[in-house]
């Protein structure tokens, strides 16, 4: 039966994990165009060295557990792809996350439960304990631990500097944790990131959306939510890896410090890449485009038209001064960078002076099992 193992597979080795070049891009010349080819310059080839049975999810035998174990206690949530109960196991009386999985293609639900196995026991992934399906329709439901959250809207606004710096380097012990085993979340928002702030206690939920990164793959530019995705998406580049969770990162961060939730507020897919403009400015949209030999479609490049760079000093307001500090603003610019290839890495990140008194405290910390 499933038990969630530490470390089934190593991370790369250290000198691997810092190697922070750029990765050089190479042409592929066809007679229709010259496409610039994109790859991750950290965790490249995780996937390509291990074994198959790492990452090939279509082949994975799931392990059902036994239903009758758990019992739903009450609605939590729903969302697109799922409806999500707080439950208990009525063995041990111990209480759960139940999410009941609605219907959808068998090789997506196997791709979610081998990624959760994968990841199982990193730091702050949510734990998956069991998978068990009802005996007459059929359905499955993932069985996770249970994390006491309060709902981000009322949580974000009374949390002070330190605290956000705080639940962002725990966040992104959880990113370059899954980046390190070749894992691309693809859908960070403040819905996917329990906090149990009695506790201080973060983990990152909801690996539905999450995909294996392979060098020079193209994957499909429908995933995250609208506030939350990247330039990379918008503008229909494929070939994107691990940097476009740094750019929903960057999103929930300006959000949190700006007191402005979502910081990008667009009505539709077009209007995202507007509103990003509008901060980022469309002389940099535009080195950015030529640099992938990409083109907006005239209807996008019409609605997005020509705004300068705004500088971040404008959104600090008296609401927000006291969670904008020189290194919170500096940290941020590297993060929302059109070029997904110039964002810091959750591992650059982590090593960033907006994390210094959050490190010094941990080390300073006596260690607990």
């Amino acid at each position: 039966h499933f038990l969630c193992l530490r470390h089934p597979f190593p991370p790369p080795d250290g000198d691997k994990r810092r190697s922070i070049a750029p990765k050089a891009t190479s042409i592929l010349i066809s007679p229709f165009q010259i496409q610039i080819m994109s790859k991750s310059r950290v965790y490249t080839d995780v996937n390509v060295v291990r074994p198959k049975e790492y990452w090939d999810y279509e082949s994975l035998v799931v392990q059902w557990g036994h239903q009758d174990d758990y019992e739903v206690v009450r609605k939590v949530g729903r969302g697109k792809y799922s409806e999500v109960f707080e439950g208990k196991n009525v063995n041990t009386n111990e209480r759960c996350v139940i999410k009941i999985l609605k219907p959808v293609k068998k090789k997506k639900i196997k791709r979610e439960i081998k990624i959760l196995q994968n990841l199982c026991g990193g730091p702050n992934i949510v734990k998956l304990l069991d998978i068990v399906r009802d005996e007459h329709s059929k359905t499955p439901s993932l069985i996770f631990e249970f994390v006491n959250s309060v709902d981000f809207k009322v949580l974000y606004p009374t949390l002070t500097d330190y605290d956000i710096r705080y639940y962002i380097y725990e966040l992104l012990k959880a990113l370059d944790y899954c980046h390190s085993q070749g894992i691309m979340h693809r859908d960070v928002k403040p819905h996917n990131v329990m906090i149990d702030h009695q506790l201080r206690k973060l983990r990152l939920i909801d690996w539905g959306l999450a995909e294996f990164y392979h060098p020079g793959k193209e994957y499909n530019v429908r995933v995250a939510s609208r506030y939350f995705k990247g330039p990379e998406l918008l503008v229909d580049l494929q070939d994107y890896d691990y940097s476009l969770d740094m750019w929903s990162l960057g999103c929930m961060f300006a959000g949190m410090i700006f007191r402005k939730e979502p910081f990008f507020y667009g009505h539709d897919n077009h209007d995202q890449l507007v509103k990003i403009a509008k901060v980022l400015g469309t002389d940099e949209l535009n080195t950015y485009l030529n640099k992938y030999q990409l083109d907006l479609e005239p209807q996008l490049e019409a609605l997005v038209g020509r705004h300068s760079r705004k500088p971040w000093s404008k959104f600090i307001s008296a609401d927000n001064q006291h969670l904008v500090s020189p290194e919170a603003i500096d940290f941020l610019d590297k993060l929302l960078r059109y070029d997904h290839q110039d964002r810091l890495t959750a591992r650059e990140a982590m090593a960033h002076p907006y994390f210094a008194q959050v490190k010094a405290a941990e080390s300073s910390r006596p260690r607990t099992l």
